[in-house]
């Protein structure tokens, strides 16, 4: 029934993309999406996605409430650096290590990281869950501790919402490995 349920949404969620792409919500636009959807999703199938925990709403409101915070400090920090008088801030290449179960969870975290203003994520080590981030104004210590924890904010915050301990089970996909 969820499988159902999940394909039905797709198709759904693909042909409004469509609609909106060509602008006019007529029966021509709804027929050609549906039929977009339906090539797209039975020649380009996208891989299954293991999904091993639970999302916790409460937590998941403070995950949502710090990175929009975040957001709105990182941008106006990049900002200033833009415009300030003086030579370039400082720059580096940084590996922070992650402590979370799931790979999806690792992938959502790496995207967080790199929707805050300063960071990007440039590789993800799976096997041994290290980011590699490029970051903006490294010239002092106090800013590097900063950013290590942001992120360790940022992984708190995604154990809490994704991964608790408790109702965290491995995938069978990850047990047949």
């Amino acid at each position: 029934m969820r499988k159902a349920t999940l394909r039905i949404w797709t198709l759904c969620w693909l042909t409004l993309v469509w609609i909106l792409l060509w602008g006019t919500f007529s029966a021509a636009n709804i027929a050609s999406g549906l039929m977009v959807a339906l090539v797209i999703t039975l020649l380009l199938p996208l891989p299954r996605v293991p999904v091993e925990g639970r999302v916790r709403p409460l937590a998941l409101v403070w995950l949502i409430l710090y990175v929009s915070a975040q957001l709105v400090v990182s941008s106006f920090q990049v900002a200033w650096l833009a415009i300030r008088p003086g030579p370039p801030p400082a720059t580096a290449v940084l590996r922070a290590h992650l402590s979370v179960k799931s790979d999806l969870v690792l992938a959502l975290a790496a995207g967080v990281l790199t929707l805050i203003p300063g960071s990007v994520v440039l590789e993800i080590d799976q096997k041994r869950r290290l980011l590699y981030l490029h970051v903006l104004d490294v010239g002092s210590d106090e800013n590097v501790e900063r950013f290590y924890r942001q992120v360790k904010t940022v992984e708190r915050l995604m154990v809490a919402a994704f991964e608790r301990d408790a109702d965290w089970r491995p995938s069978a996909e990850k047990e047949d490995v």
